[in-house]
């Protein structure tokens, strides 16, 4: 009989038969099925990490966030953090670029602020990307020693990628702070006018500096101004005279709007009647001033009329505290041009050899300031040579590798009537300073003696190192120059007052006027005192 037995129980249908290996208790769609063929794919997962390799992936991701979650399969999520950083970093550079034509903006109290507070939230979100990057690696499949070591790794990263973005916050807020230390505040009796974005030097074509050096030291009472020099610079060029008065000069007078001029209509002859104790008069006696902490507008109206400029700022110096600016500098390169003995009457503390020497601060404040086998003069002639290398090695570079040193050198040694708004365009001016021509004038014998002054002689010195300083600008720049010159000063607008010793004499303006028509004003070649600052120095 055919299609007996068991084979006729598959209900004569020969494909069965023809598939003995097929149970109907298995699916059709088996382990074995191809990847290719019909169906959902099944998930696919990357090898298991090593601790080594998941602590370089985390390390990876604070370098270039996302990277971690692409290689944990979190695509989405990787493209759109590289995508994020990609963006921060163009905002960084472009938001950079603006301070290489503008480099004077970095120190607007906005602007300041604004990297403080972006340095804040960098800080945390990279402590965030950190740690969650670590955990999206998954190492919970690590053993538990390497979970451990991997732990201790990701923490110390993520504190570690947090201290950049710190060390920044604190130093712009190190800047913002001594901006603030040391400009004009409310109460030293100056009202800082208004600085106008557009003309912060409103129309001014020359800008004139009061630099000064105090000494308070232990034994003595108040602050005495050893140092003083005016610094005219003129803002088209960066060209730079500088004059330097002895604190010996005695008798100056003062314009006629001054409350000292008052006091004083013949001449200063409080204190010996020495320049240098102009401003500890002044600070001593505010019933005169009309007011306290009134010495610096007291010195600035004294020296503005014996120059016949108008004096537009100060800036003091403590000397001790100077001392430290330049070690915050890394010492100053000077050529000494003889043995400088400092220390007591006969320099017993030590010696300054002769020669090219970098200079520690304690050194430059000797050479500055000894005396000894020298005089008054000699040492204002090292001094100008000291404001010389320091403007021209305190390059950017340089402050920037000191910076922290010199903001707190400079906070606790240096006071200004600057305002603060302008402390953004005085970066640029001085940019320019450093690359311009320097000269300067020195009012000691025997060109000018200090204890019988001819005041006429220093002014009409004055202008002419002015005029000369101007490059470029032919006859007609020359004539405005020597128009702003003699018109900077209200009070040299009057006639001079007699002093104790010394005749009156005529006032800038006036002969200012005159030299226009009459060339035999010009100063003789004994007057033209004015010296190029590189060649007198040796820099």
């Amino acid at each position: 009989m055919r299609g007996g037995g068991p084979a006729d129980t598959s209900g004569g249908h020969p494909a069965t038969l023809s598939h003995p290996e097929r149970r109907p208790e298995q699916p059709a769609t088996g382990p074995e099925r191809p990847a290719t063929g019909p169906g959902p794919r099944e998930p696919r997962y990357a090898k298991p990490l090593t601790t080594a390799a998941l602590i370089g992936w985390t390390a990876l991701s604070a370098v270039i966030p996302g990277a971690a979650h692409l290689r944990a399969g979190h695509r989405r999520t990787g493209f759109a953090l590289l995508a994020v950083f990609g963006a921060v970093l163009i905002a960084a550079v472009v938001y950079g670029l603006r301070f290489t034509r503008e480099a004077g903006a970095v120190l607007r109290a906005s602007t300041l602020n604004l990297i403080t507070v972006g340095a804040v939230l960098c800080a945390l979100a990279w402590f965030a990307l950190v740690v969650v990057s670590y955990i999206t690696l998954r190492p919970q499949g690590l053993s538990s020693r390497g979970q451990l070591a991997s732990g201790v790794v990701a923490g110390v990263l993520s504190v570690s990628v947090m201290l950049p973005f710190a060390f920044t916050a604190s130093t712009i807020k190190t800047l913002n702070d001594t901006l603030d230390a040391i400009s004009v505040t409310p109460g030293d009796g100056t009202t800082p006018s208004p600085v106008k974005a557009e003309d912060p030097w409103n129309g001014r074509r020359r800008l004139n500096f009061l630099l000064l050096g105090g000494d308070a030291a232990g034994n003595r009472s108040g602050v005495r101004t050893d140092t003083m020099i005016v610094a005219s610079v003129n803002l088209a060029t960066g060209n730079t005279v500088l004059f330097s008065l002895p604190r010996n000069l005695q008798y100056v007078r003062f314009p006629p709007g001054s409350p000292m001029h008052k006091q004083f209509p013949n001449g200063f002859t409080a204190e010996q009647g020495l320049l240098n104790a102009v401003w500890y008069y002044a600070d001593n006696n505010p019933q005169v001033m009309g007011g306290r902490n009134r010495g610096a507008q007291a010195l600035k109206d004294a020296i503005g009329y014996t120059l016949g400029l108008h004096i537009d700022y100060y800036a003091m110096v403590d000397m001790y505290g100077f001392a430290r600016l330049i070690d915050a500098l890394g010492g100053l390169r000077i050529r000494v041009q003889e043995d400088i003995k400092w220390g007591g009457l006969y320099g017993t503390a030590g010696t300054i050899k002769a020669g090219y020497r970098r200079l520690s601060g304690e050194e430059v404040l000797w050479y500055g300031r000894s005396r000894v086998g020298s005089d008054d003069f000699a040492r204002m002639g090292r001094q100008r040579c000291i404001i010389g290398a320091l403007v021209q090695q305190a390059n950017p570079a340089t402050v920037l590798a000191n910076f922290t040193k010199i903001a707190t050198a400079t906070r606790h040694m240096f006071r200004t009537d600057i305002p603060r708004d302008l402390f953004e365009h005085l970066v640029p001016l001085a940019l320019k300073v450093k690359d311009a021509k320097i000269t300067s004038v020195q009012f000691v014998p025997p060109l000018i003696y200090p204890g019988n002054p001819d005041w006429n002689k220093i002014r009409k010195i004055t202008l002419q190192a002015i005029r000369e300083s101007v490059s470029g600008g032919g006859a007609a720049q020359a004539s405005a120059t020597q128009r702003s010159t003699a018109q900077a000063s209200p009070g040299t607008q009057a006639q001079a007052q007699r002093t104790p010793t010394v005749r009156a004499q005529e006032t800038p303006t006036a002969r200012a006027q005159r030299t226009q028509d009459t060339p035999r004003e010009t100063p003789t070649p004994r007057d033209q005192a004015a010296q190029n600052l590189a060649e007198a120095c040796g820099f």
